[in-house]
């Protein structure tokens, strides 16, 4: 493991940042389809009433309430919650990883683990401290145990795809 590349790697943030971009939006992607299928292996495994209780607006969606009502002084159309939470979480996604794909121009250590450490670190910062700091969900302390293994199983996938991809695409550029 070293702290700078060798002297034959050229730094550049602007690359360092698209290659994360790049990794960030198909592990943005990858990460539902990990979460979809968690879900319904649980579902299949412990049939739930979750049908006959009304769904919150998860935390993404939350957030793009937010922005709107800061915005516009109003929220957020019922048939564009979908996309409007879809965007927050890709914007998230992509946003990281562009930060990260910087920062691992300079700073290649920070891509220990392959990205695990990435994931986690966006776990810890985002899902228990900015979220429920920003009042889009419960404090941490308040959710169930099997919820936090889901959301960290979730951001090392995230983690992983994203280190994957960036490594893959700054080769490339």
């Amino acid at each position: 493991m070293q702290f700078l590349y060798d002297e034959s790697h050229e730094i550049d943030f602007l690359k360092g940042a698209v290659a994360g971009i790049a990794g960030g939006l198909l592990a943005s992607f990858l990460m539902e389809q990990f979460q979809a299928a968690w879900s319904a292996a649980a579902e299949a495994i412990h049939p739930s009433k979750t049908q006959e209780r009304p769904k919150a607006d998860p935390a993404t969606v939350k957030a793009a309430n937010a922005v709107s009502q800061k915005i516009s002084g109003q929220e957020i159309p019922a048939a564009y919650k979908p996309g409007a939470g879809e965007a927050v979480h890709y914007g998230m996604g992509a946003g990281s990883a562009a930060f990260y794909g910087a920062l691992a121009e300079v700073a290649p250590v920070i891509t220990i683990g392959e990205g695990l450490a990435f994931g986690t670190a966006v776990f810890v910062l985002a899902d228990e401290v900015a979220v429920p700091k920003a009042g889009l969900s419960k404090p941490a302390r308040e959710i169930p145990l099997t919820t936090h293994v889901y959301a960290l199983a979730s951001h090392l996938v995230y983690g992983w795809i994203t280190e994957t991809v960036r490594r893959a695409v700054r080769g490339v550029l």
